[in-house]
């Protein structure tokens, strides 16, 4: 990891590019990229969108401009993009006024309000460098820093180079098949049960869990006439009890200050000794507590995991030193497939 962070900061580049700079999006990532903003002293002098995203809104007493109008009016600028896509055509609107302009990706989290900054480094530099250790594989270690030194410069052009399809994760690693006792942690609608059938070809039982009720029952009228799927309305937690949920439909259902008292449980309560051979969790920022609530299903039967590690900047790191510390034998592989910024960047365990 030598040198990975020798570059100026994200927020060092847009405080000192000589350019004006922009916010390109709206909603909650702008909110937290103005905050930042003011924190480290960065002004920001226009909001920007896709031309087919413009529509006379007002952000932040800014008015939502396109980008050939500001163009007209600063002629080269910085662009701070502030939100997330996957959809082919975003991430190509996305590139093309990359091509144009300065674009950089502040360093703002999904979840939480830890801002990835020299502080952040010099604080988790030792667990970073410990759990590159850990990586099966070169092409993780690969990742790992590409997705760290993203999260420090900002610079887009760094995921290209580490992106790679879901296919290889799922044939080449987790390779499940048509026996997986498979438990779906954030099942949202059934998409990723559709997923692991794709893959797998068959199951031989499904226990999912989903906390937001729109999401649930969309999720039971997915798989009612499937047999041997155990579904619970349920937040994946380390204990059992009651936790506020935002009460989001999507996938954005996540724990927070207001909104819905959600039931949660640890997994190792529902399981109750019943052996899993897969677990898949995209838990909205709460992956780590997670791991601690299967710490004993991880040590009896080491389940093929699949498991977010982008909510969270610490998660990178912290996830694998937990799983590691849960169950010495895991393989443990990362891998970065098709999204801007570095979401969905997955830990692929076996």
């Amino acid at each position: 990891m030598n040198g990975l962070f020798e570059k100026p900061s994200v927020w060092e580049s847009l405080k000192t590019c000589g350019k004006p700079v922009v916010l390109y999006g709206m909603g909650d990532g702008a909110d937290k990229v103005l905050a930042a903003f003011e924190h480290y002293g960065i002004e920001a002098r226009a909001v920007m969108a896709s031309d087919g995203f413009v529509r006379g809104q007002s952000f932040h007493g800014f008015r939502v401009r396109k980008c050939s109008e500001l163009e007209e009016e600063f002629g080269g600028f910085a662009a701070a993009l502030c939100f997330a896509s996957q959809l082919p055509d975003v991430m190509g609107l996305i590139k093309s006024v990359a091509a144009r302009h300065t674009l950089l990706v502040p360093s703002v989290p999904a979840f939480g309000n830890v801002l990835f900054d020299a502080d952040f480094i010099e604080k988790n530099l030792e667990d970073m460098k410990r759990a590159r250790g850990l990586f099966a594989d070169e092409a993780s270690r690969r990742v790992y820093d590409g997705v760290l030194e993203f999260y420090h410069t900002g610079e887009l052009a760094l995921l290209d180079g580490i992106t790679s399809s879901k296919d290889e994760a799922f044939s080449e690693i987790l390779a499940p098949g048509a026996d997986e006792v498979y438990v779906d942690l954030g099942a949202y609608n059934g998409d990723t049960i559709d997923e692991l059938l794709h893959y797998a070809g068959g199951y031989k039982k499904i226990i999912a869990f989903e906390p937001n009720a729109k999401n649930f029952e969309k999720l039971r009228l997915r798989c009612k006439n499937m047999p041997r799927v155990e579904m619970w309305r349920l937040g994946a937690w380390k204990c059992g009890g009651e936790l506020t949920f935002n009460n989001k439909a999507g996938r954005n259902s996540a724990l927070s200050d207001s909104g819905v008292e959600t039931r949660v449980a640890a997994v190792d309560s529902i399981l109750r000794g019943e052996r899993a051979t897969y677990i898949k969790a995209d838990v909205e920022g709460a992956d780590y507590e997670t791991l601690l609530g299967m710490a004993e299903t991880l040590k009896k039967f080491r389940p093929k995991l699949n498991f977010a590690a982008y909510h969270r900047f610490e998660d990178i790191f912290r996830l694998p030193l937990l799983i590691k510390s849960l169950n010495p034998d895991y393989k443990i592989y990362l891998r970065h497939h098709p999204y801007i910024p570095a979401w969905d960047t997955n830990l692929y365990c076996v």
